[in-house]
């Protein structure tokens, strides 16, 4: 063999060798698949965002019944129990206040409202009513009178628009207990859901702190 013959079949050596090296190298279209045991990245995932929850309640300082008889208080019950939920859950508080306010005396008061009840009256609330579109739950609260809301409840909820939010009531009351409050807000609110519903006994409002943040709890907030 002379020398230029074998150069000539060394490079065809060669050639082939490094063919085989780049076939190795390469990935086919099964190898570059992943396979059926793998487990795919998971897709980041966006972190929940918290209810925003709204606290409207009605309260009525002045003389009130007391066990039979009558105190008088400076801050309603329902506006203590109110503030209490307002300590314990990150919320948005609103007071419904009346544009013609109750009388302090507790007599006057029943009186005006057996008048109100009726006469299926909507008393008007002072100043400007809150929008209430960016909020998800609705925590609505007052008193419990003759059995039932106050119709100053009635006007909040007839004013704004509470389709689609959760509605959570929460009253104080003298002997009755909820009464009817949760028949209303059912009848009242028929594109709310209704949630569960907490009843504090007037008398007892200043230590119904275990009570609230227990229902809190309940409710998720």
């Amino acid at each position: 063999m002379d020398r230029r013959q074998f150069l000539v079949r060394s490079l065809s050596v060669v050639s082939v060798a490094a063919v085989g090296v780049l076939a190795a190298c390469t990935p086919t279209r099964e190898d570059s698949m992943p396979s059926e045991t793998e487990t795919p990245a998971a897709a980041p995932t966006t972190p929940a965002q918290p209810r925003r929850v709204l606290v409207a309640y009605f309260s009525r300082p002045g003389e009130n019944y007391y066990y039979g008889g009558r105190v008088t208080l400076e801050t309603g019950n329902t506006e203590v129990v109110a503030d209490m939920i307002a300590a314990a859950a990150s919320v948005d508080v609103y007071r419904i206040e009346a544009a013609d306010p109750y009388p302090e005396d507790y007599e006057e008061t029943v009186a005006r409202n057996v008048r109100e009840e009726d006469s299926d009256a909507r008393p008007a609330i002072a100043g400007t009513l809150p929008g209430v579109g960016q909020y998800d739950t609705i925590l609505l609260g007052s008193p419990v009178w003759n059995v039932q809301t106050p119709m100053i409840m009635r006007t909040f909820v007839e004013s704004v628009d509470l389709a689609g939010k959760t509605v959570h009531p929460f009253v104080t009351y003298a002997v009755s207990g909820i009464g009817r409050v949760e028949d209303d807000y059912t009848r009242l609110c028929p594109d709310s859901t209704l949630g569960e519903s907490l009843a504090v006994q007037g008398e007892e409002a200043t230590q119904a702190g275990p009570d609230v943040e227990a229902w809190l709890k309940r409710i998720g907030l």
